[in-house]
């Protein structure tokens, strides 16, 4: 499947480039600050805006250990408690997507658990967005893919094995429609990890549309990546970088968001097709400042036409140069003035 539509967006091939703004748990459990994120996503004119549903009940054990992006961030806190005090509370949720509704965003949130799953269709949301971790829950795929909702799955951290078994569990529910993100999975990651051709091998492999999920803190990656053939760009923004909270540091400012969507657009609208052609924009100019053959001086009817009658110059609406062989020997066929452009109705 080469595109499908997420509400009245179509996203893949042949469509513009939908660009999902991530909050994430940049909210910080302020209700209006979450609705302060919806605004920068609609002023920065995102396709949509996307938050995260999870618990830390349902997931992380107590036991885990902090992530190396973490360590020195969190001084006594566990991950599970970190993740326990940025929970966006679920009742917020119906509310948020009216909010983005009524700013022309499309609502959308990642369920890390069933009864997430159960919560967003209530909501009625158009499609799921799977983190990259999760790609190996297979049962949980599975689950998402009977709601007949369109998957984005992100790929950060899995190989085309994981990515064929996570694809194949979804096929068994159905002919869901599937898109991948390729991603680097840290935050932020260096540069030499991104390896951004993957794109082109995932749509290659996978046959479906396939975007990019960006934890750099470029504004011209996710354009690099539109160039590539992404359809999907996903990134990560807050109000303020300097706000607490874990992800705030590693996400772009309201203007930076803003400039970034601008470089996808101004990207995808330059890369034009396969066809090498002249614009019509370009017409006056290809008549005016290409050169063409020209008298360099007064030429008598009933003269042959020798090469020191003639100079190569613009305009470029006369006889063009590589015809210059033809015209010496020909015979003008009436006078023709110093500077006039000869045409073929001239010899």
């Amino acid at each position: 499947m080469k595109f499908f539509l997420i509400g009245n967006r179509k996203v893949g091939e042949n469509a513009p480039v939908f660009v999902i703004a991530e909050a994430g748990s940049n909210h910080n459990r302020d209700l209006n600050q979450a609705k302060k994120l919806i605004e920068i996503a609609a002023e920065a004119e995102a396709d949509a805006i996307k938050f995260q549903t999870y618990s830390a009940e349902t997931l992380y054990s107590k036991k885990t250990p902090n992530p190396d992006y973490l360590e020195g961030k969190l001084k006594q806190k566990s991950i599970w408690q970190l993740i326990k005090d940025i929970e966006i509370p679920r009742e917020w949720q119906a509310e948020l997507a009216d909010y983005s509704k009524s700013h022309n965003l499309i609502f959308l949130s990642t369920p890390y658990d069933y009864k997430a799953v159960e919560e967003l269709e209530e909501l009625n949301i158009p499609a799921y967005k799977i983190a990259s971790f999760e790609i190996v829950d297979l049962p949980f795929l599975r689950e998402i893919a009977k709601t007949r909702k369109p998957i984005i799955l992100s790929t950060g951290m899995a190989s085309l094995g994981d990515i064929e078994d996570a694809i194949n569990a979804i096929r068994e529910i159905g002919d869901v429609p599937i898109a991948l993100l390729h991603c680097a999975i840290n935050y932020p990651p260096p540069f030499e990890d991104l390896n951004l051709r993957a794109i082109k091998t995932l749509k290659t492999a996978f046959q479906v549309p396939v975007g990019y999920s960006d934890h750099t803190m470029s504004i011209t990656i996710p354009a690099v990546c539109v160039a590539l053939g992404a359809s999907i760009i996903e990134k990560h923004f807050t109000i303020n970088r300097n706000l607490k909270g874990p992800d705030h540091k590693f996400a772009l400012e309201p203007e930076e968001l803003k400039h970034m969507i601008k470089n996808i657009r101004e990207t995808e609208a330059s890369l034009g097709s396969l066809v090498k052609y002249m614009p019509k924009s370009e017409e006056n100019l290809y008549k005016l400042a290409r050169r063409s053959i020209i008298a360099r001086k007064r030429i008598p009817k009933g003269k042959i036409i020798e090469i020191s009658d003639i100079i190569i110059k613009r305009p470029g609406y006369g006889i063009a140069p590589k015809f210059l062989k033809i015209i010496i020997g020909r015979t003008a066929k009436k006078e023709i003035d110093e500077d006039e452009i000869i045409t073929w109705d001239l010899i």
